[in-house]
């Protein structure tokens, strides 16, 4: 649906481009031959209309790709439900509304899996999108994303207006997210469990009771999905981006473990939330309309993930430690320039 349209020479403004997502969706497009103008939030505030005409009025842009979003973990969810909600649908309605006004021929809406019902039979379909209210704890992220789908088909409808809707799981990889207060589940038990490792300690406390399932997907798969939907997918249909497995965060919690050689208690928090009690995508849909597969092997992404997060504590380590030499050296400077004996 929709014709194979080559992307080399075109113009492409992509909103979240420096971030996790937007890093590898900026490098794909570019090899592709793309001319990618990437939207920052230290330069743009998405949140005011005034920002965004001028972020299109400097980009010119054919398609964009809109990937900026305000969005964390559990604690992050329940801590800002407000915030959430009113960031992330007031952005995306004020871009698509002046991506229209600027005559973009192509938007990309990358909406969340948050979006689907809390209570949906395995794998979810896209069309069981409506059947239900999200999980509790994600329902204002995920219904401000969910009205952009509401705008882009009826956008579609009065105006011709040519703007899809992707639905990702949720995504893991090299460069996430790994701060405690705001991460997803995958960089948070890495980061508790390499910590926990280099400290000697015994046991660590993983959220909830480990019964509930997550479906996760490479972020590098996850832009080659969005890249391949921006070149040959154009209908009014959202479409799941996934791997199509699932996992219980127990085995979740085993398997990182495992690959970092942690060998301490796995001690479980009933009293903190599970969030939605199960996850997988139906993702035959993105097969069949653009061709996209997930390409990379679960553990493989997980090994990859590990390296970088332990590459980057032994990097800060060293850092520490030549700021902390530097200080106590220019500490002593005094006291040896008070002991040495003039020149004779």
């Amino acid at each position: 649906m929709g014709g194979m349209r080559a992307l080399s020479n075109v113009r492409v403004m992509v909103t979240g481009g420096a971030g996790f997502l937007g890093r590898h969706v900026v490098r794909k497009l570019e090899a592709r031959g793309a001319e990618v103008f990437v939207v920052r939030s230290a330069e743009f505030d998405l949140r005011e209309k005034d920002a965004i005409v001028r972020a299109l009025d400097a980009a010119r842009p054919e398609i964009v790709i809109h990937l900026a979003a305000v969005v964390g973990g559990i604690g992050a969810n329940r801590a800002n439900p407000g915030r959430f909600f009113y960031e992330n649908a007031i952005m995306g309605i004020q871009l698509m509304e002046q991506a229209r006004l600027h005559g973009v021929g192509k938007f990309v809406g990358v909406a969340t899996v948050c979006a689907y019902p809390k209570f949906v039979p395995l794998p979810f379909r896209e069309e069981d999108l409506w059947s239900g209210y999200p999980e509790e704890t994600n329902a204002p992220y995920g219904l401000a994303k969910k009205m952009l789908l509401v705008q882009a088909q009826a956008y579609r409808e009065q105006y011709a207006f040519d703007a899809i809707t992707l639905l990702p799981v949720n995504l893991y990889g090299p460069g996430d997210n790994f701060d405690p207060q705001s991460s997803h589940v995958i960089p948070a038990l890495i980061r508790k469990i390499v910590d926990a490792k280099l400290r000697g300690d015994a046991h660590i406390i993983a959220w909830g009771t480990g019964e509930a399932s997550r479906e996760f997907l490479y972020v590098e798969d996850a832009a080659e999905g969005i890249v391949l939907a921006t070149e040959r997918y154009g209908g009014a249909d959202p479409v799941n981006l996934g791997a199509g497995r699932e996992i219980a965060v127990r085995d979740l919690v085993q398997v990182i473990a495992r690959l970092c050689e942690f060998d301490g208690e796995i001690r479980w928090d009933a009293s903190q939330p599970d969030g939605q009690p199960r996850r997988m995508l139906d993702t035959s849909r993105a097969r069949e309309r653009f061709g996209f597969e997930a390409a990379t092997e679960f553990e493989t992404g997980l090994r990859r993930t590990i390296d970088w997060y332990i590459d980057a504590v032994l990097a800060t380590q060293q850092a520490t430690r030549r700021v902390m030499r530097a200080v106590q050296e220019e500490a002593e400077a005094p006291a040896k320039k008070r002991g040495m004996r003039p020149a004779a």
